[in-house]
């Protein structure tokens, strides 16, 4: 038997082993065959021509969805279409599913080829969104097709890239072209695809149903406005796909080294493996070259532009892999400063003549790691390309509401079947057709569109606002989210940092030493000039840095700026540092060798020449060393007495601290200098002092965090940074509020929560965080995160902390994970370089990048805000003027409407309330189309880190992002009570009160469809509020409160409707009214007519959301004067007040009383909907996450005072 195949993959959760049956055996062709003999053999010789006709209707209909459920669904379509097998070697198509929000199953073909020509191996692989999958024989598994990205270092210093031309070809045949390949759909074919989706079938089967009750006039004008609307979707979807494919690989020629020499090639013909020569290109009107795909320098070094993939803004050294240990394998997350990542900018670059392979042109010597679609670059066009097709908002609870209200519609269908059956001279087409009109008035055709405008307005919105989004469906989490994660460094904070001084010095400047030997101390004076530093803190600080020239211009981390500019020195391109003096030799330091900051090492050091300094110093070279002070302290050869609590002590005002550091080199070669292992490079070290840096507030941090904490948000940090100043900033943007204990290594050993002033320390035990959490803010570094790990405390402790610091880029996401698995929706906030994963794994990632905040538009777009937080109307524009043209509704010769039954008058309305729909989405699509598409994402809006990417540096966009999202879930969920409500009265409308012969007119079905449509309209151009409430919108449809709302309101409306209706009938005299009958104005149909109308307004204006999310009814203009407009309408009406229009609606008289009494009903009916509504929502709010803090019992604070060590 064979073995299970199975798939290592992080983003695919099973394969599937299939090939295709034989067309004679599939679930679509040969019971259709037999249905169709045994209706031409059976059925026709037994019945008459109208069953006949409506059997081989309903085989064709069944057959017809057959087909069409191959396409809906994968699972359908192998079941229908395939044999299952468990043989690779039989096996035609692989069934791929992929894990939650990676994409859709798809079925996808197995391409087979013999490697090495005829008699080779044969290679099996898939590809499944432009990843290819290879099959491993031995293992039964795919693997993700592998490129050299994890050998060890010296394999790629003695690499000669691809050594024949036969090697080349295989690793062509391998990789493929390095190009961003995928097919580009015509409008046709994209149209097609379009017109399959389920709803527009549904929509199109509808139509036909009119058209078999012989309103095509109305069918035909519905269809042709659905098929308008499905153009308009396409032509967005084509215009995008068109965008994307202007993004190739740059074709400029480059050198690569291939069969022992340099040729020039095109980027798109490079392959993993090959030996590049990489560098911007010199001479006139030469610009930066693109990086053609994931490079790994092995000699020379460059400066490279990442913003277009991370949002980082500071240009990123790259330097070459000789330094490392040339047994360690490659990590491009660990080591990406060796890697230029496809699709960023080499704007600088110097060339290294010592390299194994010199380079002809002077570049770079670099190999090939990835190409095409699995590059950086690539990695974020799929990220793209594949997010377009989910513009959608709950799905799975869409489907599941569909179904709750088709059990209705088939209990409504069942009684006009069962009642219809008991009349012998009933035609049981006209039956059978009014039972089909019922299901598919039930279910609303409009409700795609309808979730369309809520997720498309909200885009909208946050486009307008410098906020992009690659994945749509991810804007309703933005309403869930509970646990809201920042980081701190250039994202709480700003990236501009102010050198304030340095401490821990002893008093021995006159000799030039620091206090770094035998017996020294650290003082906690801060000494800020320059000239009373000892020499080698100032060398350190002047010279140990990463600054470059681009283009005649210093870059690099703000922190080195503000260091440089901090002690009076300048730097030179010819990498020297020198102090300012006004005559006589200048002081400086000549960088021979740079050993680059390192995430996982947390230090960065350079080994320099000191130049004109006293013979001492002058002999020699010097390791000039800067970290973080807990790691550079394992390397000191001599720790200063107080060396901890000197920089705790600036730490816990919120400064940055670095230690500063050097050792003494004797006089050596260049050469042996610059091969120095940097591990013994940076050991045995001599303290030289702690530098203090003080890192800013953006402005507007403080004010969002405590907005987001005030609307039930419980805040955390995640930095690198050291803790206490991580608690500090915490406490300044209120993330923490109380005491704070910080999980801390006892040097004894064991774990212990420990105050930052040292002064509480309270034993850690796994079982005892929840009671810690109820009295004090908690703070984890990265290395108590590696002890829970170990121990498997995480779930219990990670959700309760506020801070955690210390935590390296693989810390950060294994946090996300946590808080997920730990039920909470999370959202992370971060500049896009080391928090790449957290903000993939967060439900809402915000990837920050740095660019100037927009100028405010809103005011033309959104309406004024007056002091006392109303909002202004807004101003009247083309689309408002085009929303005033009256409609008049077509009549006959006599001046009255044409006759509708109840179900084509119903279905008319909803036609007409679906055609304004259409036409305020298309109107959308046009706004879209003037303001350069903002819901299409481009590569310069996007950020490859997250699924929302801001343009300017502020933390604001996250409450934004909330507030839409919040918008989104109110709108979506009032949409499917209002759907419900009259889809639940229609199926009442369509069966009993049918069998009772009331009917409706062309006229009133017309005014009814015009005034819901304008309903909608309206309602879906709510505005969120600004300010955001600590009360949250129900995250689910399927909420006790949703249904007992539902039910509640259903059936209040009903009881009105019949009560109102047997009150019509009781001034009528006894008469027969036959269903099938036509119309003919009564007093019962007036009635019926009216009561529907005044439920329908009722419907509307109660269970609309407004405060504290939306704007309320009278903030929102245009909604409020359309409700009052009704309200006057139907008054005017049922008061019989204007005669000629009541008699131009076929209205009949109402006796005096009864239009009184039904004018106190309708007041009646909307008091008890709306006391319902209101009941329900006070009494069910939506449930706000219980917090970790609260206070603690008398007996827990007791437990805790007797665990408290002094």
């Amino acid at each position: 038997m064979a073995a299970k195949v199975t798939i290592d993959a992080k983003t695919i959760q099973s394969v599937t082993l299939y090939t295709w049956l034989p067309w004679f055996l599939r679930l679509d062709v040969w019971p259709f065959v037999s249905f169709y003999l045994a209706w031409a053999g059976f059925l026709v010789p037994r019945l008459d021509r109208t069953g006949s006709f409506v059997c081989l209707m309903l085989i064709i209909v069944v057959h017809i969805l057959t087909e069409l459920f191959t396409y809906w669904s994968i699972n359908f379509k192998a079941l229908a279409l395939c044999a299952r097998v468990k043989e690779i070697r039989k096996a035609e198509v692989v069934k791929v599913v992929p894990k939650k929000f990676s994409g859709h199953t798809e079925i996808v073909p197995l391409k087979r080829k013999r490697l090495g020509g005829y008699g080779g191996e044969e290679e099996i692989s898939f590809q499944y969104r432009k990843q290819r999958f290879i099959y491993s024989r031995s293992e039964a598994i795919f693997r993700k097709l592998d490129f050299p990205t994890k050998w060890m270092f010296k394999e790629y210093l003695r690499t000669q890239g691809h050594e024949t031309e036969a090697k080349a070809k295989a690793a062509f045949d391998k990789w493929g072209r390095n190009a961003f390949e995928f097919p580009a759909p015509n409008f046709l074919s994209l149209y097609k695809e379009q017109c399959m989706e389920p709803f527009f079938v549904f929509q199109v089967f509808c139509v036909a149903l009119w058209c078999m009750d012989e309103y095509w006039y109305y069918s035909i004008f519905t269809l042709f406005m659905l098929l308008l609307f499905e153009g308009t979707v396409v032509s967005s979807r084509l215009r995008t796909l068109q965008e994307l494919r202007r993004v190739r690989v740059d074709s400029q020629g480059l050198m690569v080294f291939r069969a022992h020499r340099w040729i020039r090639l095109q980027g798109d013909q490079l392959v993993p493996g090959d030996l590049v020569s990489i560098g911007r290109p010199t001479g006139p009107g030469a610009e930066e070259r693109t990086v053609p795909g994931d490079l790994l320098l092995l000699a020379g070094t460059a400066i490279a532009n990442e913003a277009l993939l991370t949002g980082e803004s500071t240009p990123q050294w790259k330097t070459p892999i000789l330094d490392e240990d040339p047994k360690q394998q490659l990590s491009i997350r660990r080591d990406k400063v060796h890697v230029l990542f496809g699709g960023t900018k080499v704007l600088q670059h110097t060339g290294d003549k010592s390299a194994p392979v010199r380079t002809p042109d002077g570049g770079c010597l670099a190999v090939v790691l990835r190409t095409g679609f699995d590059t950086s670059q690539g990695k974020l066009m799929r990220t793209i390309l594949f997010s377009q097709e989910r513009v959608s908002a709950n799905n799975w609870e869409s489907g599941l509401f569909i179904l709750f209200l088709v059990f209705f519609a088939l209990a409504a269908a069942y009684y006009v079947l069962i009642k219809g059956l008991e009349d012998p001279n009933r035609s049981r087409y006209k039956l059978l057709l009014n039972c089909s009109l019922i299901i598919t008035s039930v279910i609303p055709p409009e409700l795609p569109m309808e979730l369309s405008i809520a997720v498309n307005t909200s885009l909208i919105a946050l486009a307008r606002r410098g906020i992009f989004c690659t994945e749509p469906f991810r804007i309703p989490f933005g309403g869930k989210v509970d646990v809201c994660c920042f980081d701190k460094t250039g994202t709480l904070t700003s990236d501009d940092m102010e050198f304030l001084g340095v401490t821990g010095l002893d008093g021995k400047q006159e000799t030039g030493e620091a206090n770094g030997g035998p017996g020294g101390s650290c003082s906690e004076e801060l000494i800020s000039d320059p000239a009373t530093l000892p020499e080698l803190s100032v060398f350190t600080l002047a010279a140990c840095h990463s600054l470059v020239f681009v283009d005649g211009k210093q870059v690099g981390d703000p922190l080195e700026q503000a260091a440089l500019k901090g002690v009076g020195w300048s730097y030179t391109q010819d990498e020297r540092a020198l102090a300012k003096t006004g005559k006589g030799p200048q002081r400086g330091a000549q960088i021979v060798h740079r050993f680059h900051f390192a995430s996982h090492l947390k230090r960065m050091s350079v080994l320099a020449k000191l130049l004109e300094v006293p013979r001492e110093l002058a002999e020699g070279y010097f390791v000039l060393v800067k970290g973080a002070p807990e790691t550079i302290q394992e390397r000191l050869a001599h720790v200063p007495a107080g060396y901890e609590a000197a920089y705790k002590r600036f730490t816990r005002q919120g400064s940055r601290v670095l230690t500063l550091a050097y050792k003494h080199l004797p006089d050596m070669p260049v050469g042996d200098l610059r091969s120095l292992e940097r591990d013994a490079a940076e050991s045995d070290l001599t303290f030289a002092g702690f530098a203090v840096f003080a890192c800013p507030l953006r402005n507007d941090s403080a004010d969002a965090l405590l907005s987001l904490k005030n609307s039930s948000h419980e805040l955390v940090m995640i930095t690198g940074d050291q803790a206490l100043t991580a608690c500090h900033v915490a406490a300044q943007v209120h993330i923490v509020d109380r005491p704070v204990l910080i999980l801390t290594e006892r040097k004894t050993g064991g774990w212990e929560w420990l105050s930052p002033d040292e002064a509480t320390a309270v034993e850690y035990e796994k079982e005892g965080v929840e009671e810690i959490a109820c009295e004090y803010d908690l703070c984890v570094a990265g290395k108590g995160i590696e002890m829970l790990q170990q121990t498997g405390a995480l779930p219990s402790v990670i959700p309760r902390t506020q801070v955690f610091a210390r935590v390296a880029p693989e810390q950060k996401e294994l946090i996300l994970t946590t808080l997920k698995e730990s039920g909470r929706t999370a959202l992370m906030c971060g500049d896009g370089t080391n928090d790449v994963g957290a903000l993939k794994q967060a439900h809402v990632g915000v990837a920050l990048l740095n660019a100037p905040m927009p100028k405010k538009k809103e005011k033309k777009e959104e309406p004024a805000r007056t002091e006392s937080g109303a909002l202004a109307g807004p101003s009247e524009g083309p689309e408002k003027k085009s929303r005033k043209k009256e409609i008049v509704p077509s009549t006959g010769p006599d001046g009255r409407g044409k006759e509708l039954s109840p179900s084509a008058a119903r279905l008319k309305a909803r036609q007409d309330k679906l055609a304004k729909q259409q036409q305020h989405l298309q109107e959308q699509l046009a706004k879209l189309k003037e303001e350069g598409e903002p819901n299409m994402v481009r590569l310069g809006d996007a950020s490859m880190a997250a699924a929302f990417t801001a343009k300017h540096a502020s933390v604001m966009p996250t409450t934004d992002i909330i507030r839409q999202g919040r918008c989104t879930l109110v709108t979506t969920l009032q949409m499917f009570k209002i759907l419900g409500l009259n889809c639940l009265a229609t199926a009442y409308v369509l069966s009993v009160m049918y069998l009772d012969g009331v009917k409706l007119g062309d006229v009133q079905a017309t005014i009814g469809g015009m005034f819901t449509a304008a309903f909608f309209m309206f309602l879906s151009n709510a505005k969120p509020l600004e300010t955001l409430s600590r009360e949250r919108p129900h995250p689910n449809i399927f909420s006790l409160y949703v249904i007992l709302s539902l039910l509640g309101q259903f059936a209040i409306h009903i009881t009105f409707l019949i009560t109102a209706v047997r009150g019509a009938a009781a001034y009528m005299p006894e008469q027969c009214i036959e269903p099938d009958s036509s119309f003919s104005p009564n007093l019962v149909n007036t009635v019926s007519y009216m009561v529907n109308m005044m439920i329908q307004v009722a419907t509307f204006a109660v269970n609309y959301v407004g405060h504290p999310f939306n704007a309320s009814i009278t903030e929102n203009k245009p909604f409020y004067y359309a409700l009052l407009s009704a309200g006057v309408f139907f008054w005017v009406l049922t008061s019989d007040t204007i005669r000629p229009l009541n008699d131009y609606m076929e209205l009949v008289p109402l006796p005096r009383d009864f239009g009184n009494t039904l004018l106190l009903m309708s007041a009646l009916d909307f008091a008890l909907a709306y006391f319902l509504e209101r009941v329900l929502r006070k009494l069910l709010p939506a449930k706000i996450p219980s917090s970790h803090k609260g206070q603690s019992s008398k007996a827990d604070k007791n437990l805790l005072e007797a665990k408290k060590v002094n």
